[in-house]
């Protein structure tokens, strides 16, 4: 399948859980992406030192993507990111920003960062993805299921669980919601190339976006 049409499928799998009522947002009445009027986003509060690095592209250009490991919208999209990913990686920045929304979405971003601790960010971030299904919407906690995928990362898990239980990771991860919500953000995804705020609803606005940007 060519990526236009593997963009296509996602961004329209993307408004059908909007319009079923899956993607989560707080009832503010805005819209589920920036806020219309915000033009270039404070680097600073858009992308902060400890934020979590899925590729180092050889260019100035960041691409950010405000996610919940638990949002149907997300997991949608998560295909079309890595289409992305694969396209311009070793061109463009690909940086994560936590806005948890769900029941299991701060312990999901612990495992992230506890990982990312031990190099592997990018290796947990496919893992909550690629086993959404198991453990999203569940109404008790699956820390025992994070560690599992911690395991089958090979990551030490003693330090694993010293950086999942800390409160600074918590701290980090609230942290990110609270530049969220300074940037008008209010639901995810959410995504941003330079600092400026998409709101993709067919192939070009994602890509156009990172060409340009690459082209200037």
């Amino acid at each position: 399948m060519r990526r236009s049409t593997k963009l296509t499928i996602g961004l329209l799998a993307v408004a059908a859980l909007m319009l079923a009522g899956f993607l989560i947002v707080p009832d503010t009445g805005r819209d589920t992406t920036a806020d219309e009027d915000a033009s270039d986003a404070p680097t600073s509060q858009l992308v902060r030192e400890d934020s979590p690095r899925l590729s180092e592209g050889s260019s100035d250009v960041v691409f950010v993507e405000y996610l919940d490991f638990e949002c149907e919208a997300c997991l949608s999209l998560y295909p079309t990111v890595e289409e992305l990913r694969a396209e311009y990686g070793d061109r463009v920045t690909f940086v994560v920003r936590y806005l948890p929304l769900h029941g299991n979405s701060v312990e999901a971003a612990q495992a992230a960062e506890a990982a990312k601790e031990q190099g592997e960010f990018e290796a947990m971030y496919k893992a909550l993805f690629d086993n959404a299904t198991e453990w999203g919407h569940q109404e008790t906690s699956q820390r025992e299921l994070f560690f599992s995928y911690a395991e089958e990362i090979g990551l030490d898990m003693e330090r694993f669980e010293q950086v999942y239980d800390d409160p600074a990771t918590t701290q980090r991860i609230e942290q990110s919601a609270a530049d969220a919500e300074a940037l008008g953000v209010t639901g995810t995804p959410t995504f941003f190339v330079d600092g400026k705020p998409l709101e993709p609803t067919r192939v070009e606005d994602l890509t156009n976006p990172l060409d340009t940007a690459l082209e200037g």
